[in-house]
C-alpha cells in the first residue's frame, strides 16, 4: 500500500523557517515513518522575500496570506515559525481548521493566550506539538531513560542549567522584535530561559515554587533598518527603547523537593548556544554540555571506590535514542538532527492521530513557569507556579 502523503504549510521563513524546512525535508529520508511529507506551502509576510525562500528552502508553493494557508483544504499540518505575537492567533484558526498543529516555543504571549490556544487544540482533538528540539538530543533522551530506569537514584536532589549565549552583548545591535516585548512576550526569559525549563520539567518533574530577578543591561538601542533581520541587522541613528529582560536568574523547588538553579544570558561573552545541565540523584549525577552534544557524561556512586568517577558516553550507538537512525557509531550529529528527531515524532503522531510529547499543554506548564519567574522578579519574592 502506497503511504498517505502529508501536506505541510510552513508559516515563517527566516531562521527557523529554514531549520523547520530542512527538518520536514530529511525526516522521511533517515526514518521508516508511516507517511511521506511534502513541502507543500511556504508563507510570510513580504511576497518577494517568501518567493526566494522558497527556491530556496524546496517549496512547492509561497504565499503572503497565512489565513489563506491555514484554510486550503490540501494543507494536512500547519507548522508556526513567526514571531511570538501571531501564534496565539494562527495556532487556533489552525485548530478550526482541522489541522494537525507544530508551533515553535516559547506556546504564546501569556498563560492566558496559551490556555486558549490549548482550549482550541482540545475541543478541535488536533495533534499538537511545540517544537522544544532539545528534547530529542540523543544524549537528553539518554538522560530520561537513565532518570526513569533509576541509575540515579530514587531521588533527585538538584537540578542546573545555563543557558548562555552573546549575540545582543553589543550595545549597537539594533532594536530586533526579539528586544520588544509587544512582539516577543519577554526576552532571554521567553527566547532560552524557556528551553531549559522544558527541559527541567522533563527530565525531573513539574516545577512547585521560584524565586528569581531579571535584567536589561541596556535600555536603548539603535532602531532597525527596514530591510534588516537576524544577526546581520543593521541599526539606524534613531535610538528605541529595549522593553524586555537581558538575563534571568533563579531557583526553584520542584513538586518531587529537587532544588532548581537556572541562569539564562545573551550577555555572556564568547557563548554562542552554551547550554549545560548536571542533574544529582541519590545514586549518580548527569552532566550534559550541548557544545558537545554528542556526549553525556555519568556518575555511578554506587562503582568501586578506587575507580569512582564520570564516565563519558558517546550517544552515537545504534541501541541509543534517535541514534539509530543516523549515521554508524562515533559519527557525530549536530543542531540540525534534533529538528529532524523531532518532527519524524511529529509525523508519526499525525498519522497515529495521538499527540506527542511536548504538547500545547506542556507549552502551557512553561509558559505558567516563565509567568512565576517574572512575578517574582517584580515582587522580589517567592512566587507559586500557577
Amino acid at each position: 500500500m502506497a503511504k498517505k502523503t502529508l501536506n505541510v504549510g510552513l508559516i515563517g521563513y527566516n531562521f527557523m523557517g529554514k531549520a523547520h524546512s530542512n527538518a520536514w525535508r530529511q525526516a522521511p529520508r533517515f526514518f521508516d515513518l508511516p507517511a511521506d511529507v511534502r513541502l507543500h506551502t511556504i508563507c510570510g509576510r513580504t511576497a518577494k522575500s517568501v518567493e526566494a525562500a522558497r527556491q530556496n528552502l524546496g517549496w512547492e508553493n509561497a504565499s503572503s496570506d497565512w489565513k489563506s494557508v491555514v484554510a486550503d483544504p490540501d494543507i494536512d499540518i500547519v507548522d508556526i515559525c513567526t514571531p511570538n505575537d501571531s501564534h496565539c492567533e494562527i495556532a487556533i484558526e489552525a485548530a478550526k481548521q482541522g489541522k494537525a498543529i507544530l508551533c515553535e516555543k516559547p506556546l504564546a504571549m501569556t498563560v492566558a493566550q496559551g490556555e486558549q490556544m490549548v482550549e482550541a487544540v482540545k475541543k478541535a482533538k488536533v495533534v499538537n506539538m511545540v517544537c522544544h528540539n532539545y528534547r530529542r538530543i540523543p544524549a537528553i533522551a539518554l538522560a530520561k531513560a537513565m532518570i526513569e530506569r533509576g541509575d540515579l537514584g530514587d531521588r533527585i536532589y538538584h537540578y542546573r542549567a545555563r543557558y548562555a549565549q552573546d549575540w545582543i552583548a553589543d550595545p549597537n545591535f539594533p532594536l530586533v522584535w526579539r528586544l520588544q516585548s509587544k512582539i516577543a512576550g519577554s526576552g532571554t526569559h521567553g527566547d532560552i530561559d524557556a528551553h531549559i525549563i522544558d527541559l527541567g520539567r522533563y527530565l525531573v518533574g513539574e516545577i512547585k515554587e521560584v524565586c528569581g530577578l531579571m535584567e536589561t543591561f541596556i535600555k536603548e538601542r539603535p532602531l532597525l533598518e527596514e530591510t534588516g533581520a537576524g544577526l546581520g541587522a543593521k541599526g539606524t541613528k534613531k535610538m528605541g527603547k529595549v522593553t524586555v529582560d537581558d538575563a534571568v536568574s533563579w531557583i526553584g523547588r520542584f513538586k518531587n523537593g529537587a532544588i532548581a538553579n537556572l541562569e539564562a544570558t545573551r550577555f555572556a561573552q564568547g557563548r554562542k548556544n552554551h547550554i549545560t545541565l548536571e542533574i544529582n540523584g541519590s545514586k549518580g549525577s548527569l552532566y550534559f554540555d550541548f557544545e558537545d552534544m554528542n556526549r553525556l557524561k555519568f556518575y555511578n556512586a554506587e562503582d568501586p571506590a578506587d575507580t569512582r568517577g564520570f564516565r563519558d558516553i558517546l550517544v552515537t550507538e545504534s541501541t541509543q535514542p534517535y541514534a539509530g537512525a543516523w549515521w554508524p557509531p562515533g559519527h557525530i550529529l549536530g543542531y540540525e538532527h534534533t529538528f529532524v528527531n523531532t518532527f519524524a515524532d511529529f509525523v508519526k503522531a499525525v498519522s497515529g492521530g495521538k499527540s506527542v510529547h511536548p504538547t500545547f499543554a506542556d507549552g502551557l506548564m512553561n509558559e505558567k513557569v516563565l509567568d512565576a519567574v517574572s512575578r517574582s522578579a517584580k515582587s522580589r519574592s517567592w512566587e507559586k507556579v500557577a
